[in-house]
């Protein structure tokens, strides 16, 4: 099986900012000309490292290409490897080299960003005021620290629940979460999108990707 390594140093050298979707492509494309059937992300020391991996996953959503597996190869644990169950440092290596893949729920949003670590819908001044529901139930309605969205390994796809200062609400599982809001902004593997929106949604795409586990 053939493989191309995407890392933090070829894409702009995106270790201490986070990677731009322009430069991720960049990289991204010129290694699908060699068609490998496999990418292995390699974030390094990035202070990003999940980011990296959701701009190399949407940019083969874009072009149509998620036959193309994916490996994920951290130094340390990130979210992402919490959600999915992998390994860091080493052992991410050796999966991501030899291990085998499986399809598995990708999850997007209305601005094509794939989620692959943890997503928050906030408010932009304090407080989010809105309201937010899983498929149709209903988180809240009103005022709330934030609501915490989560990628799934299994179907439906996604998690979501109230953030709370002392005791967060319980987990709503299905195949989209959707906030609507006066103050909302997006926050994406942990970097937040200053501009206000009105809407924000996080769905299954109609497309599984294939990630390398163990």
């Amino acid at each position: 099986m053939s493989h191309a390594v995407i890392s933090s140093v070829t894409v702009d050298d995106a270790r201490k900012s986070p990677p731009t979707r322009k430069a991720v492509r960049r990289v991204v494309d010129a290694a699908l000309a060699d068609r490998p059937d496999r990418l292995i992300v390699e974030p390094g020391d990035s202070a990003y490292p999940d980011v990296l991996l959701a701009e190399v996953v949407a940019t083969l959503m874009i072009a149509e290409r998620l036959d193309v597996e994916i490996a994920y190869a951290p130094t340390s644990a990130t979210a992402a490897t919490t959600r999915y169950g992998l390994p860091h440092g080493p052992a991410a290596l050796d999966l991501a080299r030899h291990g085998d893949a499986r399809e598995l729920p990708l999850i997007r949003d209305d601005a094509a960003t794939v989620l692959v670590g943890t997503a928050r819908h906030l408010g932009a001044d304090a407080k989010l005021h809105g309201e937010s529901y899983v498929d149709d139930s209903r988180l809240f309605a009103g005022s709330v620290r934030g609501i915490r969205i989560e990628p799934m390994r299994e179907a439906p796809g996604l998690r979501a629940r109230v953030e709370r200062r002392l005791r967060s609400g319980r987990w709503h599982i299905g195949r989209a979460a959707q906030t609507g809001g006066t103050n909302l902004v997006v926050e994406r593997e942990g970097v937040v999108t200053e501009r206000i929106v009105k809407r924000s949604t996080f769905y299954r795409h109609h497309v599984d990707w294939k990630l390398v586990c163990p």
